[in-house]
């Protein structure tokens, strides 16, 4: 059973809430929600519920009628991230765990570690000890191969997977891994499950090819009742009469798992398929059905690796799949996940803060929740602060300042167009500098107060364009007034403060969560395709060292010519003349200059940064003014 603690709730009543579950014979967990703190009590023990909701500080007590209860969704509601070093699997992030079949030896794995780290594979799988059909077939080099995973790993700086075989490797293994993995072969090893339980180490758990997902479920449960707190799942496919590929991938599980269990699911196209052709669209098909990451098969020489060639890909080929997936996150409002880069120091010119001091603070402008709040999370590494602010020059200020290390401001949106507001800022503050960019889909949603329906509302808040990307499902409801509002996020919080159910407002799923609000619609905007380009902003001290690492592949510029014939045609002939391609070209006007214009540019960097330098130098004697707003990597 599940039993909800109220709020307020003391130490010492929740001690003894617990205490008296104990003598009954129940095993505790406990959980912190967003939204609530929860008991699990787990265990088949005759008990009449209203003895433990007489306790005080409990709020109410909900019995779970799945056999797999901590497993199941009735027992947490939100779903679980698990964290894997600098790593977090679950969430609205998609993570790729890429590798061999088997470590072979130690140029085969490290050679083929640094190819996935660099193509954006966050996790290094490989085996040491392979289950196989055969018993004249390569088994793995054992512990010799944990210690070659390892190695690479931490040359790359990634967690690594193997899986494991017998209970009696479990210490081994825990010495070599960040993540155990039980094979199909071994989903119903209970013994195995047991030991490798009672580590406390993220499991992944894979599918077997005859059981049912409830079977996968119980399964997890054997691993979580067993004291392990984050257990992943993984569809590697499942037996049936086609023979064409090695398994059937049974891409539905995804959406059954997710909706039964609130652990991450993962999927494996590459023991799914068998096939190498078959991998990469197969990976996609997972991903589009909402799976929470993918774990692929490498080689650089699949023809002569030792186990699993035929379904192992090139490196090309994964580097391929990512890019794919890179363009598909997006659209299902999801992020690769994505390894942390170093971040420099910035105490020696932040007069508040410094990273010695607290986590990397990061500035947005809005309410918890907002659109800007969802782009920096998915930029960022999982551990960033937050620091709302109400307007933009805020958050101009607040970087400025050093009272937060970055700012992110949204700079252009496809229906609406560019932020002027914005490019006029990154004017005016000369010592800020653009770092960074992150291009989110904006999805907009009707949200009212708990317990409200549609039939209740009478007025709409939210932003401007808000209420003007939704015009086609507002004007539908003619009888309702639409009130502008600072802030999409803010208008929820104001509704959500004044608690009448004749409010509602358009806003975010964050903004909703984070207010404890109810989603009445989602996915009211007119056009599906609305996307709005952020960019990070930082001090110019912190900017320079991020765009002279040599990695930047995007630079924004501002100009203005004289005002002559010709004058702007002989700027844009520099960056022609260099093959230097121009992805964005907008006017401004320039304050106190009627009718004279700045030119705000973005550009790609060649490969050769020379033939880039070399331009600049030129449009710099081409034109009034010239200056780079930002080099960066996009």
């Amino acid at each position: 059973m599940i039993v909800v603690l109220e709020h307020s709730i003391d130490p010492e009543e929740k001690r003894q809430i617990v205490g008296f579950l104990e003598e009954k014979g129940f095993r505790i967990r406990e959980i912190q929600g967003e939204e609530e703190t929860i008991l699990g009590a787990v265990g088949i023990i005759p008990i009449d519920l209203r003895e433990v909701e007489l306790l005080p500080g409990v709020a109410r007590v909900i019995p779970i009628t799945k056999p797999y209860k901590l497993a199941s969704r009735e027992f947490k509601r939100e779903d679980t991230s698990i964290p894997v070093g600098p790593v977090k699997i679950g969430g609205s992030r998609i993570t790729v765990i890429a590798g061999p079949c088997s470590v072979e030896s130690r140029e085969q794995i490290m050679e083929i570690a640094a190819l996935v780290r660099e193509s954006g594979a966050v996790i290094l799988r490989g085996g040491a000890y392979k289950p196989r059909s055969s018993p004249y077939a390569f088994q793995g080099l054992g512990e010799t191969g944990l210690k070659l995973l390892k190695e690479a790993g931490e040359a790359n700086g990634m967690p690594v997977i193997s899986e494991i075989v017998s209970p009696e490797h479990a210490r081994m293994f825990s010495e070599y891994t960040d993540i155990l993995q039980v094979g199909a072969r071994n989903m119903q090893n209970f013994e195995l499950l047991k030991t490798i339980g009672a580590l406390h180490k993220p499991v992944l758990l894979k599918r077997g090819p005859a059981a049912t997902i409830q079977d996968l479920l119980m399964s997890a449960e054997y691993l979580l009742a067993h004291g392990s707190e984050y257990v992943m799942l993984c569809e590697r496919g499942i037996r049936t009469f086609e023979t064409y590929t090695r398994n059937t991938l049974d891409i539905s599980a995804i959406p059954v798992v997710k909706k039964l269990s609130h652990l991450p699911i993962l999927v494996d196209p590459s023991h799914g398929t068998g096939i190498r052709a078959k991998v990469l669209p197969m990976a996609l098909a997972a991903v589009a059905a909402g799976a929470d990451g993918l774990v692929v098969e490498v080689h650089t020489d699949p023809e002569h690796a030792l186990s699993d060639g035929p379904q192992s890909l090139y490196p090309e080929q994964f580097e391929k799949l990512m890019r794919d997936i890179h363009a598909l996150a997006p659209v299902l409002s999801k992020e690769l996940s994505r390894l942390p880069e170093k971040l420099p120091k910035i105490s020696a010119y932040s007069p508040t803060i410094s990273t010695e001091q607290g986590p990397i603070l990061v500035a947005f402008q809005g309410e918890p929740g907002a659109f800007s709040e969802n782009a920096l999370q998915r930029y960022f590494p999982e551990n960033v602060g937050t620091l709302p602010l109400e307007h933009f020059r805020d958050v101009f200020d607040s970087v400025l300042t050093g009272k937060s290390h970055y700012g992110i401001i949204p700079i252009e949106n496809t229906l609406t167009g560019s932020i002027h507001q914005n490019y006029d800022l990154l004017l005016q503050y000369p010592d800020v500098r653009i770092v960074g960019e992150k291009t989110i889909r904006i999805i907009h949603n009707l949200i009212g107060l708990p317990g409200a329906t549609i039939e209740d509302i009478r007025r709409v808040y939210s932003h401007p364009q808000g209420l003007s990307q939704c015009a086609r499902f507002l004007d539908g409801h003619p009888q309702w007034e639409k009130v502008p509002f600072y802030d999409t996020a803010g208008s929820i919080a104001f509704i959500a403060r004044e608690g009448k159910k004749e409010n509602a407002g358009i806003a975010s799923l964050d903004a909703a969560r984070v207010n404890r609000m109810n989603v009445l619609k989602e996915g009211i905007e007119t056009d599906s395709q609305n996307y709005t380009r952020f960019v990070i902003i930082a001090r110019e001290e912190l900017a320079r060292n991020e765009g002279q690492s040599g990695t930047a592949n995007r630079a924004s510029l501002v100009f203005s010519t004289s005002n002559t014939p010709g004058s702007l045609f002989r700027a844009l002939q520099v960056l022609a003349e260099r093959n230097i391609n121009m992805v964005k070209l907008e006017s401004r006007p320039i304050a106190g200059k009627p009718w004279e214009e700045m030119f705000y540019v973005d550009v790609d960097i060649p490969p050769e940064r020379g033939t880039f330098q070399k331009a600049l130098e030129e449009l710099a004697s081409v034109t009034e003014t010239l200056r780079t707003l930002g080099l960066y990597t996009v």
